[in-house]
């Protein structure tokens, strides 16, 4: 039998010079920590491999670990010739990486997480690329920005986003050069090289990142890092997630949080690989103090329960960081998380999602599906809403959730979610700054507001688009602490205020532009503003018996 178990420098020594890699990863859930380390430090001592472009199918690292810590080294020894270009989704978690980019080192791009798992997808199965109508009329579309992040890419465009026409109807091609090289990730790995995940905190598109470097035209190598090696035939061929055939060679890593942690700071959780159960006493979220944020995420909350209470059935839904997390403590205050099944990108149905650089992983959940698959989810309009923070909206609706100049972490999972959800609920504080707004009982008081305005002529970044939503036929409402707006086909209007709050000083001289004003605004609910719990459950229950 051919011995796929090697050490590191035999395995890495047939990435070339110019080679395409693709890298499994979300934050370090599945990353490849110690072949990236390993890869880096070969080029080091021999100078080779050089010139290499990564496609990463999010971010494979955290600040000081897997590519993230080759970012700082290469910045720190001056030594730029190891990478010449980056694909990466989400750059928030590898700053140094980001820096490279943002001063023309490397090539940078930028496409939304869902594309690029179902790029691997096609690619895998020798298509050109990924066709959807996702990122029209935002950065993505070529008419601004195709996606392309610095000057370097704009010169090389070794990867491209084109406006295409079929139907009478616009699309867009997502393109990139296949990959000959995959690093990916997996818990356990038997003598012929069958790879199970059973310690992962998510499957990712592990499978289909070996398949992309496998597809003809150049049948590339796929190396795949485990932390146990097992007996050939001893992984149930139900728990094999890439078959051996797929597989060239295995390394076994050392079981530390910066080489093979199951996230940034959990090494191992039986919880968080789905192996068990926690008990449900564990996974109560705590109840939030009544403060701005909380508002917000109550007003969320009602418009999830009287979705529900339409629909007559539970929903699916999707909830960005931020505010929008904060929305699942309501949903478990009011006792209706039996009527709301939420979702993480990365693959888990249900459960409590961690937040930070452990964002990606879940404890409690009922299902994980491939990361590809729930954005399938999400494009295809099968969830029945999402919650997700901005940073800047405009007078057409169009949305920024996190891009300024000299910042530049992503578009992330935000792009694919925002375009399929058919009810979008996007929830912040009205202005940033430095601000003192308190909540009392059934009232909301501005003592000191922020002086940065939220609500611009015009976004930095087109991340959604308002009028293709509007096309769509998307319910969009904008939720803040004290106005909540729909997006309607002329724009932005106001529909509710908070009580006490005055139009004009505490809204309108807020804005850069001036929102459609009905004749009779509505008053958000005192009960928002209260401590006292808004009996959402009965809302729910009364809708389900009629």
């Amino acid at each position: 039998m051919f011995n796929k178990v090697v050490e590191p420098d035999e395995a890495l020594q047939y990435v070339r010079d110019g080679s395409v890699i693709a890298v499994s990863g979300f934050n370090m859930i599945a990353t490849p920590a110690y072949l990236i380390s390993k890869l880096y430090d070969r080029y080091l001592v021999s100078g080779h491999p050089k010139n290499l472009f990564i496609i990463a199918e999010t971010c494979p690292g955290t600040p000081g670990k897997g590519l993230d810590l080759v970012g700082k080294k290469m910045i720190e020894g001056k030594d730029y010739d190891f990478l010449r270009g980056v694909l990466i989704p989400f750059y928030g978690w590898v700053p140094n990486i980001a820096k490279l980019v943002e001063e023309n080192v490397i090539e940078g791009y930028n496409w939304p997480i869902g594309i690029v798992s179902h790029w691997f997808r096609e690619v895998a199965a020798g298509r050109p690329g990924v066709l959807t109508k996702v990122g029209l009329g935002s950065m993505f579309d070529p008419r601004y920005g195709g996606g392309l992040v610095n000057s370097l890419a704009e010169e090389r465009r070794t990867c491209r986003v084109d406006l295409i026409t079929l139907g009478g109807e616009e699309y867009l091609m997502y393109r990139c050069p296949k990959p000959n090289v995959a690093l990916i990730r997996g818990t356990t790995a038997d003598e012929a090289g069958n790879i199970s995940m059973e310690h992962e905190g998510a499957l990712l598109n592990t499978l289909a990142i070996a398949q992309s470097a496998k597809a003809c035209p150049e049948k590339g190598v796929t190396i795949a890092q485990v932390k146990r090696l097992a007996r050939a035939g001893s992984i149930s061929p139900r728990n094999v997630h890439v078959p051996a055939p797929l597989v060239d060679y295995v390394v076994v890593a050392p079981e530390t949080p910066d080489f093979h942690g199951q996230t940034d700071s959990i090494l191992y959780d039986p919880t968080i690989s789905g192996e068990i159960m926690p008990p449900e006493k564990t996974l109560k979220s705590s109840v939030l103090q009544l403060s701005v944020r909380k508002v917000i995420a109550r007003r969320v909350a009602l418009e999830l329960a009287s979705l529900v209470a339409s629909l007559g059935r539970p929903i699916l839904v999707n909830f960005g960081i931020g505010i929008p997390a904060d929305v699942t403590s309501v949903i478990a205050e009011e006792g209706i998380g039996e009527f709301i099944y939420t979702t993480v990108e990365s693959g888990p149905f249900g459960g409590v999602a961690l937040t930070g650089s452990d964002f990606g992983a879940s404890r409690g959940y009922f299902a994980v599906v491939p990361m590809a698959d729930m954005f399938t989810n999400y494009e295809g309009g099968i969830i029945d809403a999402a919650s997700l923070g901005f940073m800047q909206v405009d007078e057409s609706g169009n949305v920024n959730p996190a891009f300024l100049p000299g910042r530049m972490p992503g578009a992330g999972g935000f792009p694919v979610i925002a375009f399929g959800a058919p009810n979008l609920y996007f929830a912040g504080e009205f202005t940033a700054g430095e601000r003192r707004i308190e909540v009392s009982e059934g009232t909301l008081k501005i003592i000191k507001d922020g002086k940065v305005s939220k609500f611009v002529k015009k976004v930095y970044k087109i991340v959604y688009s308002g009028s293709y939503g509007v096309k769509k036929g998307q319910k969009v409402l904008f939720v803040t602490e004290r106005a909540v707006f729909k997006l309607g086909d002329d724009g932005i209007e106001l529909v509710e205020v908070a009580p006490e709050v005055d139009i004009e000083k505490d809204i309108l001289a807020k804005m850069e532009f001036k929102p459609r004003i009905p004749n009779n605004v509505a008053y958000m609910s005192k009960e928002l503003f209260s401590e006292k719990p808004m009996n959402l459950r009965n809302l729910i229950s009364e809708a389900l018996r009629k």
